[in-house]
């Protein structure tokens, strides 16, 4: 594997680590390029740089604590690095109409990352969030 492809997926485990699990906001603003394109934000949602702040930020952190990231596996290939990850974390903040239920809970995530001079520049990403979101609503 290329010294670069290496690199990338560090890349990728640094935003894993500083920016979902630790929340640092200045790593956000280091690794996030200005003209970043979220193509998983939700339909009518703005698809740059704050949509990747809004969901890490306004949803992720605000409702649940004890966030940790697994990441299973990586591959990098030229500018792109896939990512299948857990997220663990406990429901102990409000999420959107549910109160906090102090669940643990695992999101299942798989995400496509393509980098420009050492920063995010587009992401495509699938999890079970929905699924999560439905379960905590039924408890």
């Amino acid at each position: 594997m290329s010294i670069n492809a290496e690199n990338n997926k560090a890349i990728v485990r640094r935003f894993n680590k500083e920016c979902i699990e630790e929340g640092r906001m200045e790593s956000f603003e280091e690794l996030l390029a200005e003209d970043a394109i979220n193509h998983s934000a939700q339909p009518g949602a703005p698809n740059g740089p704050e949509s990747f702040y809004h969901f890490l930020n306004d949803i992720l952190r605000k409702a649940f604590s004890e966030l940790r990231v697994e990441i299973l596996e990586q591959v990098a290939e030229n500018d792109l690095v896939t990512t299948r990850k857990k997220i663990y974390g406990k429901h102990s903040g409000q999420l959107f109409d549910i109160p906090p239920t102090n669940k643990n809970v695992i999101i299942h995530v798989i995400d496509i990352i393509r980098l420009k001079d050492g920063r995010y520049a587009e992401h495509w990403g699938q999890s079970n969030f929905s699924d999560i979101v439905q379960q905590l609503k039924h408890q």
